[in-house]
């Protein structure tokens, strides 16, 4: 399965490539030793093999001989893995080291150049071979001379070679993954400038991304500008459109109802009755067509900056406190004046006004306005009273996606429908429990992503 994340397919793609570079550097690197060690092996059989030649003379019968052998101590050494051998019909000599054995003879070494080969040898060993037939005497025999290395040598020093390649190669391999993490790293941060200008974007249309300082991004932030720019027409035509349905249908709807009075006087009671309920539901659609216009226009316009909601919140009790139902309570608010959202002021006094003054009518004495912000910069506002409150099964249905927020309880629905279209339009969330006063807790928590700290 392959990772979904863009810097992990880089990585596996880097940390995979620079280790099959260096596993095949390794091959190659160890080939070449071990040939350069044949070469230098067959240097120092050539030397020995000269200083033979030099002191090699034929004794009467036709038997080689020699004045001094090569000083190597290995050639003294039986079994040492080093050895030479002087051959002609009327003879053999050969090294110390060979004791009781002897070289394989090859009837097809020429006398032209030095031969070097494989060849089993004496002890089980197989050797590195160098041989070539001499004439020491213009008008004697042919003397093979041979010198054999055991490759067990090679081998071993290869393997020590491999070795240590291996576990150089191996730290090389962690430093250069290191760095490719630190190019991937490098070569991905202007796609987090994208990622933060593409969430400012979500937040205000009104936003445009920059102008790339990459060159491989520029077609992308160009792209993401011209798709903007067509949602942001396309939400403006369908907003006017529905704000002019909507509002095209309260003077229809006004004349209707007079029509409802009108029979209601003449004494169709059932009939008023049957045009007053129409009437209430296409009202109802109107408002919350209307409700969804205005979060529309949430969404599409800028915020302004920053606002303090704890200055909000006080005018708005100071405006509830002269009303009838306001003046008899007491009012609690909890809010830091550090406190900052990235929301409208207007959105803002539209969604508290509402859930203040939704609270303020169902209590019994106290209202308690509450702000926090936590340690991932989440914003929660919340709006209690000891009203009556929402059971539990009204408060889900109230919540559910399509459904009319006023219709989820008993007074406590004035007003919630806008609340959670300014709340979704604001990339809030909404939700309703039961407050510690008795009634009913409104909270709407802004995530870190959705708010600006000053």
């Amino acid at each position: 399965m392959r990772p979904r994340s863009l810097r992990m397919r880089l990585l596996i793609g880097a940390a995979c490539a620079v280790f099959a570079a260096l596993a095949a550097a390794w091959m190659a690197m160890t080939l070449l030793f071990e040939r350069h060690i044949e070469r230098q092996v067959e240097a120092e059989l050539t030397r020995d093999a000269l200083q033979l030649v030099a002191a090699l003379t034929l004794a009467a019968d036709g038997s080689p001989s020699i004045e001094a052998s090569p000083g190597d101590p290995r050639f003294e050494t039986p079994a040492s893995g080093l050895y030479w051998q002087l051959s002609t019909q009327a003879g053999v000599l050969r090294s110390r080291s060979l004791w009781d054995q002897a070289l394989p003879v090859d009837t097809d070494a020429g006398a032209q150049r030095w031969r070097l080969r494989s060849a089993p040898g004496p002890f089980e060993q197989e050797l590195l071979l160098l041989e070539r037939r001499v004439r020491p005497d213009p008008q004697g025999a042919e003397v093979l001379v041979q010198l054999a290395y055991d490759r067990a040598d090679l081998r071993k020093a290869g393997a020590e070679f491999a070795r240590e390649l291996g576990l150089f190669l191996a730290l090389l391999w962690l430093i250069l993954s290191a760095a490719s993490w630190a190019q991937v790293h490098l070569g991905l941060r202007p796609l987090q400038r994208v990622r933060r200008e593409v969430q400012a974007l979500q937040r205000n249309p009104h936003e445009r991304m920059a102008a790339a300082s990459v060159a491989e991004i520029e077609p992308l932030t160009r792209a993401i500008n011209d798709l903007a720019d067509a949602r942001e027409r396309d939400l403006e035509r369908a907003r006017r459109r529905a704000a002019d349905l909507a509002h095209g249908l309260k003077t229809p709807l006004a004349a209707l109802a007079a029509q409802s009075r009108r029979a209601r006087e003449a004494g169709a009671l059932e009939a008023a009755d049957g045009l007053d309920r129409a009437i209430a539901a296409a009202s109802a659609a109107v408002e919350s067509e209307l409700s969804r216009s205005r979060a529309a226009a949430a969404r599409s316009k800028p915020t302004g900056g920053l606002l303090a909601p704890a200055d909000l919140i006080e005018s708005l009790i100071g405006v509830v406190e002269r009303t009838d139902f306001g003046a008899r309570l007491v009012f609690e608010v909890d809010a830091p004046q550090t406190l900052r959202l990235a929301l409208a002021p207007e959105d803002f006094m539209e969604l508290m006004g509402a859930l203040i003054e939704n609270a303020a009518r169902y209590a019994r004495r106290r209202v308690r306005i509450l702000s926090r912000e936590d340690a991932d910069g989440a914003v929660t506002l919340s709006v209690e009273d000891d009203g009556p409150g929402i059971d539990i099964p009204r408060r889900e249905q109230a919540l559910m996606r399509g459904a009319r927020l006023d219709e989820a309880g008993p007074g406590h629905g004035l007003g919630l429908a806008i609340v959670h279209e300014l709340v979704e339009a604001t990339q809030g969330q909404l939700s309703l429990e039961r407050s510690e006063l008795g009634g009913l807790k409104v909270a709407v928590q802004w995530q870190a992503s959705a708010t600006d700290r000053p």
